[in-house]
This record gives structure tokens, C-alpha cells and sequence, in this order.
């Protein structure tokens, strides 16, 4: 018999951890339970790791260079490759939801009916990792 798994934590590295935060916290609804050391360095005042909760979900954030070492901008082959990675969140209220993201300036496309069933719409965060929220038919 297998272990007894209770649910998973996918880690993101981000770029500017305070833009991430932003997004995930201000715009989606997330709340910052937990983070590292806050750093004061040439970036400003952040922290390079971050959990991020929002009822059973739990969600952590790292930053993708440590302290001096961050470019001017994102590396784009670093970033084109976060187009491979979607989370697909649990959404009784897919149309509500998608309306409260718009209200706030969120970029989404509409709530549409997949073949496989479940009504979702999709975003895409500050780092282009792929955000989708459905429901069931």
C-alpha cells in the first residue's frame, strides 16, 4: 500500500517577487501565510520565497535569482518555457470568478465549455505560467 498523500504545493520561481505577490494576493485572493527573510538590497525590500493560501490551496513562490544576481529583465528563453506549466483550479462560481478578475483588470478570456466537460476560463500570471479555473458541467 502507498502512502497516504493529503494534496501537493507546486513551487514557482518568479521573477519580481513583489509583482507575483501582487497578483496572486491583490487580484486572485490568495493571502501571504508565510516568508522568508525580507531582504534589503539593490531590488528594494522583498522577500525570495514565498506560501501563499487560499482556502485548501496552497501555493509557494521563489525568486528565480538570489540577491544582485537578478538581470534587468526576464531571460526570455527562461520564461518562454513557463508556457509549459498550467494549474488547473477547482471554481464552483467560474462565471463570478471570472467577472470579479476582469473588474480588476485581469486579462481573461471568457468562461467557455470544454470538450472534456468543465466550464473554465484561463489567465496567465506575471512569470506566464498558465492559470485555469473550471468547474463541471
Amino acid at each position: 500500500m502507498g502512502a497516504e498523500l493529503r494534496g501537493v504545493t507546486p513551487l514557482l520561481q518568479v521573477f519580481d517577487m513583489p509583482a507575483a505577490v501582487h497578483f496572486y494576493c491583490d487580484l486572485l485572493g490568495f493571502e501571504l501565510a508565510n516568508h522568508s527573510p525580507i531582504v534589503h538590497g539593490r531590488d528594494g525590500e522583498y522577500f525570495h520565497w514565498a506560501m501563499l493560501r487560499l482556502n485548501d490551496i496552497t501555493l509557494m513562490l521563489n525568486t528565480a535569482y538570489d540577491e544582485g544576481e537578478r538581470p534587468p529583465a526576464p531571460d526570455p528563453a527562461r520564461v518562454v518555457a513557463h508556457g509549459d506549466t498550467a494549474l488547473y483550479f477547482a471554481c464552483a462560481d467560474v462565471d463570478g470568478y471570472y467577472r470579479r478578475l476582469r473588474s480588476l483588470g485581469v486579462v481573461a478570456k471568457e468562461p467557455a465549455i470544454m470538450r472534456y466537460g468543465m466550464r473554465e476560463f484561463g489567465v496567465t500570471d506575471p512569470d506566464g505560467y498558465h492559470l485555469n479555473f473550471q468547474w463541471p458541467v
